[in-house]
């Protein structure tokens, strides 16, 4: 397989050097990534991007979407695959899928025609604040483990036939063994509010602040509750947005100016 490996977090980051170490083994990878952190740039799109070469592969002043397009059209490159991550931190949740960095370069991948992986890593913060968490190589290894599996294995069973992109999101290494692997559906749990002080807006995501208290308020069959319960989360998802028949709206339409 060739694989085309972009990530949000940056090329030098920790998690795509583990994810392009670990693809090395049967595959060929050539990454394209962006030069620096781009976490929750979601599918933003530049101009013009200046381009160098990196001892991985090529590093984008840009952003994934940035990654992506340059890598299939600008650099000619030709992959079975494109994989983007291994994110720090996960990717959990419906509301979250247009904002990642990470996921938004499989979706571009998937307009592109060519199935896509994004793999993200939960880290259980606790009473630690996330800014503090400094991963290093074995941390990323369920994840690393999960989408190689993914990636040998899913195009040759007609996954991504009905799939556009799968959305990996793995917990932290088991003490022995491995984590099963359950197939999932994003969560609909939302819970993000705001607060002014007289000089800035302060955002915050009530949902991580409720995980990190121990309640998770997911139902059994979504990805939240597969990760922090310890089993690698695969949600099968499609890029276009769908539409459906809407017999209000042909009303309007049918009266619109008369």
């Amino acid at each position: 397989m060739d694989v085309l490996l972009t990530n949000d977090d940056g090329i030098d980051a920790v998690g795509i050097r583990a994810l392009h170490d670990a693809l090395l083994d049967g595959h060929e990878v050539t990454v394209v990534a962006p030069a620096d952190d781009q976490s929750a740039v979601g599918r933003q799109l530049s101009r013009e991007v200046e381009l160098r070469e990196h001892e991985l592969g090529y590093a984008v002043e840009g952003t994934p979407t940035d990654c992506v397009v340059a890598g299939l059209e600008a650099l000619d490159l030709d992959p079975d695959v494109v994989v983007a991550g291994c994110n720090r931190g996960a990717n959990l949740g419906e509301y979250v899928l247009g904002r990642s960095g990470t996921v938004s370069a499989a979706v571009e991948a998937a307009f592109f025609g060519v199935p896509a992986v994004a793999a993200s890593v939960y880290f259980p913060v606790g009473d630690m604040d996330f800014a503090e968490i400094d991963p290093d190589l074995p941390d990323f290894a369920e994840a690393t483990r999960a989408v190689s599996y993914l990636v040998d294995h899913a195009p040759n069973v007609g996954v991504f036939e009905q799939a556009d992109y799968l959305n990996v999101n793995a917990p932290l290494p088991p003490d022995s063994g491995h984590a099963p692997m359950e197939i999932t559906r994003p969560s609909h749990a939302y819970d993000m509010d705001a607060e002014y002080d007289g000089g800035s807006v302060r955002i915050r995501d009530r949902i991580w602040e409720r995980m990190a208290e121990g309640e998770i308020p997911d139902p059994k069959g979504s990805d939240r509750r597969a990760v922090v319960e310890g089993r690698v989360s695969v949600s099968p998802l499609t890029a276009p947005h769908t539409t459906t028949h809407h017999e209000a709206l042909d009303g309007l339409a049918e009266t619109y100016g008369g």
